[in-house]
């Protein structure tokens, strides 16, 4: 989050607290430590719209299923928060972090009722509305996560700020004070950050992949005894509304996309994750197993798995399907459905009035509302190539996949190679002649 120093000077000036006292003067200390931390916070994207639909009784602030992080609400709305380190101190020296104990860089930390009214000042002035707070591990992970919880304790049951909270969880720290955390967070995040464990030896050896997974484990099974509870009596406090989520670096280490795919994959069945982000890796370090500095971050593979995420999560997809020992990169000509129609040829075409759900989702064009939207139409009539354009269908990717009413308007052989052609080469365009 970018903060303009001189608009802060002026807003952040003769402030009113919700505990009633009146802050007169805005030390400078405490202007300089946010723009420490809040810059240090920029290299984290595990935060998401919150998935939660919470109701506000009496305090400040709600969090929405629409969500809260720098996104467009369903109404058209830009919806943002504070995302803050509670410090940059860190007793760890990760290769790939900027943070690393070994960088001499600026330092910087919070207190509790600090990052506490920062927030509510910032959402009384409808800058934010919600807040995310990641930290560096200083001292130990529970003297780290005490100060978490003492910050939510305060926004929570002080200030009776009811908006979206999402923080990161600490590896090692007190199962006891990270459940008390998620009673009070609306989402936790454990970061992963490297894909195996040896990736977590080379970069980041004070770090093992038992020990990260471990508060993982808690909070989904947490969750789940929470749900359960729950359906019983309605007046057993939420345990993590939002679900947890988690975060790869992608580029710092020579992991496959397979492996980072199957890595994804046993996260989401084993510990039912929202979301798995990823975050090309941006060189801020020297080191003999990273990228040079002078390396631009990988932001096409980024965009690649992205799309093969939403594949495992919501296509039916195996992540051996996306990739394989054969195939262990994603393609940057083509997004990895396509990849996989392409190997997969013999599988098509497929008629639209004719294949069932699970089919249509393989068709490359074709999504989840689309193909709904082609089940329920074939109930009343048979669907027409002219219908699917309208359905949401992207017909110049899916013609070449499919046969609508026995006939195929793909207007090329089904040929894996000149299909591949005809999709990444672009079509001419028509030129306006002129008369002189």
């Amino acid at each position: 989050m970018k903060i303009d120093n001189k608009l802060f000077r002026e807003h952040l000036f003769d402030l009113r607290p919700a505990c009633g006292t009146i802050l007169l003067v805005v030390k400078m200390n405490t202007l300089e430590k946010l723009l420490i931390l809040a810059d240090g916070a920029k290299y984290d994207v595990s935060c998401a719209s919150s998935g939660v639909n919470k109701s506000n009784k009496g305090g400040l602030g709600n969090a929405k299923a629409y969500g809260i992080c720098h996104t467009w609400s369903a109404d058209g709305r830009c919806i943002s928060l504070l995302k803050i380190l509670l410090t940059n101190y860190c007793i760890y020296n990760c290769a790939y972090c900027v943070n690393r104990n070994q960088n001499d860089i600026p330092r910087a930390s919070f207190t509790p009722r600090e990052v506490a009214e920062l927030t509510i000042q910032f959402y009384r002035r409808n800058y934010i509305e919600g807040l995310f707070l990641s930290s560096a591990v200083e001292r130990n992970p529970n003297h780290t996560m005490e100060k978490i919880y003492q910050t939510l304790a305060i926004l929570r049951n002080e200030f009776h700020f009811h908006g979206y909270i999402h923080v990161k969880v600490i590896p090692g720290a007190d199962p006891a004070l990270i459940q008390k955390i998620g009673h009070l967070a609306d989402r936790m995040s454990v970061n992963i950050e490297q894909p195996s464990e040896e990736s977590l030896k080379l970069l980041a050896p004070q770090k093992s992949m038992q020990a990260l997974l471990l508060p993982m484990k808690q909070i989904s099974q947490q969750i789940m005894v929470n749900s359960a509870e729950r359906k019983i009596s309605r007046h057993v406090p939420k345990f993590v509304p939002g679900g947890q989520s988690t975060q790869m670096i992608i580029g710092a280490s020579n992991d496959s996309d397979l492996a980072i795919l199957k890595t994804t994959e046993t996260l989401y069945e084993k510990f039912h994750l929202k979301r798995v982000y990823y975050s090309a890796y941006v060189p801020v370090n020297e080191g003999p197993n990273l990228p040079a500095l002078s390396s631009a971050p990988p932001l096409l593979r980024e965009h690649r798995l992205y799309q093969a995420d939403w594949l495992l999560r919501y296509y039916k997809f195996k992540a051996d399907e996306i990739v394989s020992r054969d195939f262990p990169k994603l393609e940057t000509d083509v997004d990895p459905k396509i990849a996989w129609a392409l190997r997969n040829i013999h599988f098509f075409p497929k008629e639209i009035n004719k294949a069932s759900y699970e089919e249509l989702l393989r068709i490359p064009g074709i999504g989840v509302t689309s193909a709904l939207r082609i089940i329920r139409q074939r109930r009343l009539a048979p669907v027409s190539y002219d219908h699917l354009g309208k359905m949401g269908v992207v017909l110049k990717r899916a013609k070449y996949f499919i046969t609508c009413q026995g006939r195929y308007y793909g207007g090329i052989p089904i040929d894996a190679h000149l299909i591949r052609r005809a999709l990444v080469s672009p079509e001419p365009h028509a030129i306006q002649l002129t008369l002189f």
